[in-house]
């Protein structure tokens, strides 16, 4: 932070991406307000359009930008008839978590009042839970060099080192706690593997449980990953953090997503130690882009996540204070009726969703 104000790298990115992050910075202005913040904004292009224009996904200039700035507020980037030569999809966003070491792929879970739940039982409006992607390595460490021989055989390899399973393990722990301090309960570690199967998840099991040593106030346990796929299906709520593999996660967390109304509810931060990025875990949603129907909420969350972590970075009340704003009006808006998003059988726009919660912001005391 450099004279009082944050400075942001904002990448819309393609699609609804734009219009879900100009609902998201109507909402910074006023929190901006509310708390006397700053915050200097850099629009950084990028993305599959632009790679279409100009052959570049995402300038180096703007892998610079984000590197240098406080945090990076992210949209959406890819096009489903954009795509590289070899056949694979414009996704920046993987390049700058391996860049900028965003290990820790922070996917919160949670019922919101108002919204429909999947599951019909009286307990899903418990549902509050985190499912903690490792963003950098697993399944997709070698995403660009997986080998294709002839027309006979594929290959891609599964990486899980030490080092990042160590500071995956405690970021879980810290999270686990810093849930249970806001929760007053117990919070609990649960690592999703493959450790019956695969030698590379053993190793990480077993750095896992070195860890959990560290942090006595915190339960720790292990979940296969198909056990896990059925019991967030079956009892949700009994779960905390939930720290697993790149490829594990990214499935998980759409799981998830589908508990609590969709990937419009879904929120994101990839977090290392040093940068932050935060987006919508959906995509940039060509089938709706321009129509000015998008659900702008999980990109609002996201936003409250931006806060929430620049607040605990930089000993910021403020930031900490704004971010449960933003969550509390996002659950009165939804929960009193205000508005009902398109992806839940509603009627109320990109904008309309982003009005209710400033309203709602507004009548926070």
């Amino acid at each position: 932070m450099k004279d009082n104000a944050f400075r942001i790298a904002v990448m819309p990115g393609d699609g609804i991406g734009i219009e879900v992050t100009e609902a998201a910075l109507a909402v910074l202005d006023v929190v901006e307000r509310r708390h006397g913040l700053a915050f200097r904004r850099e629009t950084v292009p990028g993305g599959a359009i632009h790679y279409r224009e100009t052959g570049v996904a995402l300038p180096e200039e703007g892998f610079k930008a984000a590197e240098a700035a406080d945090a990076v507020l992210f949209g959406a980037m890819g096009w489903p008839d954009v795509r590289y030569p070899d056949g694979t999809e414009i996704a920046p966003q993987l390049d700058l978590r391996v860049r900028m070491e965003l290990y820790a792929g922070v996917r919160p879970i949670r019922a919101i009042p108002g919204v429909p739940l999947a599951l019909a039982s009286p307990r899903a409006s418990e549902i509050d839970l985190v499912i903690l992607r490792e963003s950098t390595e697993g399944m997709f460490a070698l995403r660009k060099d997986g080998v294709v021989e002839g027309d006979r055989l594929a290959r891609d390899t599964m990486v899980i080192t030490r080092d990042v399973t160590e500071r995956l393990s405690r970021f879980a722990f810290r999270l686990a706690a810093r849930r249970a301090e806001r929760r007053g309960q117990r919070g609990k570690v649960t690592i999703v593997d493959k450790a019956n199967v695969f030698r590379s998840f053993a190793f990480m099991r077993k750095i896992f449980y070195e860890i959990a040593r560290e942090f006595p106030d915190v339960d720790a346990a292990h979940h296969y990953i198909d056990a896990m796929a059925l019991d967030l299906v079956r009892r949700p709520w009994d779960f905390d953090v939930l720290p697993t593999e790149n490829l594990f996660g990214d499935i998980l967390s759409d799981l998830g997503a589908g508990l609590v109304g969709g990937m419009g509810f879904a929120p994101s931060a990839d977090v290392g130690d040093a940068h932050a990025l935060f987006q919508p875990s959906h995509g940039s949603a060509p089938d709706i882009a321009g129509r000015g129907i998008a659900n702008p909420t999980a990109m609002i969350l996201s936003l409250a996540m931006m806060l929430d972590w620049l607040g605990e970075r930089h000993g910021m009340e403020s930031c900490a204070t704004a971010a449960q704003e933003i969550e509390d009006a996002v659950d009165a808006a939804f929960g009193a009726g205000d508005v009902r998003s398109h992806d839940i059988g509603g009627r109320s726009s990109t904008g309309d969703i982003a009005k209710a919660v400033i309203a709602r912001l507004g009548e926070a005391a």
